[in-house]
Parts: C-alpha cells; sequence; structure tokens
C-alpha cells in the first residue's frame, strides 16, 4: 500500500527537518484518525477515554518515534495506524485493569495531554464539530459487521485488500468485492472523501 503524493511529500519535508511540516502532517491525517477513534471507543467509554484526546495522544506518540518510520516497510498512514492501535489498545488494558473505574473518577480523562500543542488541541476540537465527519461515521456505524471491519481496515487504515481479508479471516476476492461496493457507495454520498486512503 503507498501513501498518497502529498502525504509522502509532506513525510520526506519533516525526514529532511522541516519540522513545520509536522503541523500540516497532522491535518492531513487527522480526520480519518478522529472517525477510526471515534468508530473504536464505545460511548460507555467516552467520559474516560475521548476521541479527541486519543488522537492526540497517538500523534504524539508517533512524532516520539517519528525517525522509525520505513517508506520501504510500509505507507505512512498503515505505520501511524499501527502506532494508534498499540495506544487504543494499551488504554483499553488500563481501563479494564487496575486503572479501570477504580482507580478513576467518572469524569477523569485517560490521557494527559499537556505536551499537545495549541494547533493541534484546536485542530482536533474542530474535528469534533465537523458535520462531514460525523456522517460519514454515521454512515459507518448503520453497516452490516463484515462491511464495517473491511471499511475502517481498507479505508481508514489504508490496508490492502489482502492484509484486511487476513485480519479479517475472509477470502481477498471477498474482501475486494465489497470493498469496490463500499467506494462506490461512498462515492454515491459523497461521504469520506477526506478520510479515506487514496490508493486503498
Amino acid at each position: 500500500m503507498q501513501d498518497d503524493q502529498k502525504t509522502m511529500a509532506l513525510v520526506r519535508a519533516v525526514q529532511a527537518g522541516e519540522n513545520e511540516r509536522f503541523q500540516e502532517l497532522y491535518e492531513r491525517l487527522a480526520p480519518a484518525l478522529f472517525a477510526w477513534a471515534s468508530l473504536r471507543i464505545m460511548p460507555v467509554m467516552r467520559s474516560r477515554l475521548d476521541p479527541q484526546d486519543a488522537v492526540q495522544e497517538i500523534w504524539m506518540r508517533a512524532l516520539a518515534i517519528f525517525e522509525r518510520f520505513d517508506p520501504e516497510r510500509s505507507s505512512f498512514r498503515a505505520w501511524l495506524f499501527r502506532v494508534a492501535k498499540n495506544v487504543m489498545l494499551e488504554a483499553f488494558r488500563h481501563l479494564r485493569g487496575g486503572g479501570g473505574e477504580s482507580a478513576m473518577g467518572p469524569t477523569t480523562k485517560m490521557f494527559a495531554l499537556e505536551r499537545a500543542p495549541e494547533s493541534i488541541t484546536s485542530f482536533t476540537t474542530q474535528l469534533a464539530r465537523d458535520e462531514s465527519i460525523a456522517r460519514f461515521m454515521e454512515h459507518v456505524e448503520e453497516l452490516e459487521p463484515t462491511d464495517r471491519e473491511i471499511l475502517i481496515h481498507c479505508g481508514l487504515e489504508g490496508l490492502s485488500g489482502a492484509e484486511a481479508a487476513e485480519r479479517l479471516n475472509l477470502t481477498r476476492e471477498m474482501v475486494f468485492k465489497r470493498w469496490q461496493r463500499l467506494r462506490e457507495r461512498l462515492r454515491e454520498r459523497r461521504l469520506g472523501e477526506e478520510l479515506v486512503a487514496v490508493d486503498s
């Protein structure tokens, strides 16, 4: 799976030392991260694990290990979503284990985000109010479970059909056909154009 040209141009610029391009890279991928986190975090957990906070934490973790990204091994989107999954698994373990209800009050947030720049915080707040993202998530939530997982894996995470088939224990042909149908439906309804991986 390859990144689109704009994303890779930004990644190369950051790798070359243009740290001011981090914000632009964030704004390019944060909408997909926010939709993904919102779909993965159940409403009952939102008082302690907020999608906005999760997105900011994911990005800060990614920045901390940015030098480990190797474009020869994966796309930047796929790498970023691996970081996202690790952050989310860590958060879920914390809430289900010793750091859950007994250790945290109902309004205690999972992540302490003092280190997140104001520009990132304000942009993430805008995402939570974005009507196009809300409509996309409503559409995804209405899908039957297999289609929903295919859209999340192929569309948001940027996995190939073959990778998604392996994850979901389905045939490649089934995933390719269903993903093609799902993409066509998104185009018809003009949903998720800024969220879905270009080459997925």
